[in-house]
């Protein structure tokens, strides 16, 4: 999704929850033309298209934490999978790949003649040597490969044992391989990292396998110290591109002339409920109460159309997704009314946490007071600071609250609705959820949208959270520099080849 530019912005930085995946961890045609990356400005000046590094920081693409570094992590490396806007992945450095019956044993075989920038063949051991130092605890993949028992690999293929079966395995694989755990360790993607008198850069690479047109054969790169020297150097035009979440917490504010391309991400704002005392031990209740809540409202106004409505713990852009499913416990003050006179709901005030430290999250608390107490249902906003307000999670402290979770491209809820879950604040617990999501996790290609709708639908009766919509993430690019955009979650750079840089 494109914008309009804006002179100025809030930009954040991403608030979860306690456990959650510390994922970060979404054109037009070009002209083929692979010059450097030069522009003009209003007086004839070239102006190079620039982007940001932290030289003091690492480079790796599993340990790095710095967000501009691993905006660039693309550009360098290339990972077995890549999801595309759809969250579905599609291969790269991985030719195909065969899973054993019960779903726990798979063997990925590499593509051949894939070399790093400094020659390395690419081989099943050094894969599963990357690969393992991403399920080492400090790894911002730790999380999501912990079903993971072990990692091997040969000459040519790389062979997971899980401890549960996952038949979407491969959309968890979108980890960029590195070849060793150095700070700026080769890679095989696009460009190379290289470094002269003038500073560093990113040049493209001759003995790239993929073989495409790149929109400049080199970048430079500006060296960036300080948390907010890449804010000063977008602002001025001296950096050309950023990686931002606009609804995340901190603010910080760009300016400029800019435009916005919104990506899709697995982070999930959701209504959740105290199922274990008050109102909310009712099922009815819980599917009654989310009759009031208008997402598209909270997505458009609250997240200033940087998120998307889903009535379903699923992205609305994933195959996954059942429109007439969500439709049936969406936005309905009528049927809320008529239902909470069924209830015969006690008039007492139910308490409504959220976290005060986030701008957004806040304003789409406010529009759920308003309209629950619209409805009928008179509710307290209790507003707290995050220290305090996960700690009245953990005690229990509440009737509602209002989270935020990144799920995993799988669309796993174990952490979240599981009786034992980490993020199962609600302590909701259910016999039949445990089989339910087992046979979700192991359908095949042919049986997984069943496989889901027969899950959601089951979460739709028992409600035990009520998603409400899934943020945007946000690429800012000075006004006019750039074409051919299409971001997606984890790489900015998706189909590089479309790009035209002005």
């Amino acid at each position: 999704m494109k914008l309009r530019p804006l002179l100025s912005l809030l930009l954040c930085a991403a608030l979860l929850l306690p456990g959650c995946s510390p994922q970060s961890d979404p054109a037009s045609s070009q002209d083929g033309s692979s010059s450097s990356a030069q522009g003009g400005n209003a007086s004839g000046e070239t102006v190079p298209f620039a982007l940001a590094i932290y030289p003091d920081y690492t480079l790796h693409p599993v340990l790095a934490e710095n967000r501009a570094n691993l905006t660039l992590a693309p550009l360098l490396y290339e990972p077995l999978f890549q999801l595309d806007e759809q969250f579905q992945p599609q291969n790269v450095l991985c030719q195909s790949y065969s899973v054993s019956e019960d779903g726990l044993t798979w063997t990925f075989l590499l593509r051949s003649g894939v070399t790093f920038s400094d020659g390395t063949p690419l081989t099943g051991t050094v894969t599963a040597d990357a690969l393992n130092l991403a399920r080492q605890e400090g790894s911002r993949y730790a999380q999501r490969l912990a079903s993971v028992v072990s990692i091997t690999g040969d000459e040519g293929s790389v062979t997971m044992v899980l401890s549960r079966p996952n038949r979407s395995l491969p959309a968890l694989l979108d980890i960029p391989i590195a070849l060793t755990n150095t700070q700026r360790p080769a890679g095989t993607g696009p460009y190379v990292l290289t470094e002269t008198e003038e500073g560093l850069s990113l040049t493209a690479r001759s003995g790239w396998w993929q073989n495409k047109t790149l929109p400049a054969q080199e970048l430079p790169l500006r060296e960036m110290r300080k948390a907010d020297d890449q804010l000063s150097a977008f602002s001025s035009g001296d950096v050309g591109l950023v990686d931002v979440d606009l609804m995340g917490t901190n603010a910080m504010g760009y300016s400029g002339s800019y435009e916005t391309w919104d990506y899709a991400t697995t982070t999930l704002l959701y209504l959740g409920f105290n199922t274990q005392s008050g109102l909310c031990t009712d099922p009815q209740a819980r599917r009654a109460l989310p009759l009031a809540i208008d997402r598209d409202s909270i997505a458009q106004t609250d997240y200033a159309r940087h998120a998307v409505a889903a009535a379903l713990p699923v992205h609305p852009n994933s195959p996954l997704y059942n429109e007439e499913l969500a439709q049936s416990v969406s936005y309905n003050p009528e049927q809320l009314v008529a239902q909470l006179e069924e209830l015969n709901v006690p008039r007492r005030d139910l308490v409504l946490l959220v976290n005060s430290e986030n701008t957004a999250k806040l304003s789409a608390a406010q529009r759920i007071v308003y309209q629950l107490d619209a409805a009928g249902v008179p509710v307290t906003l209790k507003p707290l600071p995050f220290e305090e307000f996960t700690a009245a999670l953990q005690a229990g402290s509440f009737d509602l609250y209002l989270g935020e979770v990144v799920l995993t491209a799988d669309f796993d809820l174990t952490a979240l609705l599981s009786s034992d879950g980490a993020l199962n604040y609600g302590r909701w617990q259910d016999s039949q959820f445990p089989a339910l999501l087992t046979a979700f996790l192991q359908a095949s290609d042919s049986t997984r949208e069943g496989a889901a709708y027969t899950l959601y639908n089951y979460l739709c009766q028992q409600m035990p959270i009520a998603p409400i919509c899934f943020k945007n993430a946000s690429v800012l690019t000075q006004w006019g520099r750039l074409s051919g955009l299409s971001p997606v979650r984890g790489n900015v750079f998706y189909q590089l080849e479309n790009w035209t840089i002005s």
